[in-house]
């Protein structure tokens, strides 16, 4: 049962310390935790084996944690896992210039306050002035600047 005990504590805490540098950098949160468990690992195989049995222990860790570690980075084994492809759109690459306060359309989500709508042809993201608007209502643009386009319900 020790055993099935510092084998757990220690792979749990190595697999949390790869978690923390392939899958989550920069939280160390998860890094610390998979340290403190690994190190609790080798103090109880120190306590309940004795020194020899501890140390040995202490050394295998760091050896086959350092080889993991090397393999893993060094032959790719991560990069089915890494982000590969990049965001290219942005939100209301359009000509303002087209858009007159005071044109109508119609609310194409339900903008709350932000959604999609239909002006001139296009459909836009807007904005409210704070209020909630139902799908399908028709609405007038308020105030156009750079990326925004800001409208309400036409009375």
């Amino acid at each position: 049962m020790e055993w099935l005990t510092v084998i757990s504590l220690i792979v749990i805490g190595v697999v949390l310390i790869i978690v923390e540098i392939i899958f989550v950098p920069g939280t160390t949160v998860v890094g610390i935790i998979g340290g403190i468990l690994a190190a609790v690992g080798v103090i109880f195989s120190f306590n309940y084996f004795g020194d020899t049995v501890g140390w040995i222990t202490l050394g295998s860790t760091a050896l086959l944690s350092g080889g993991m570690f090397y393999w893993s980075l060094r032959t790719g084994a991560w990069n089915r896992f890494s982000l590969k492809s990049t965001m290219t759109g942005r939100v209301n690459e359009i000509d303002t210039t087209s858009l007159k306060v005071g044109e109508e359309g119609k609310a194409v989500s339900a903008l709350r306050p932000m959604g999609k709508a239909e002006l001139g042809g296009k459909f836009l993201e807007v904005t409210t002035l704070g209020g909630y608007i139902e799908t399908g209502t028709r609405i007038k643009i308020v105030r156009v600047s750079s990326n925004q386009i800001v409208v309400e319900p036409v009375i």
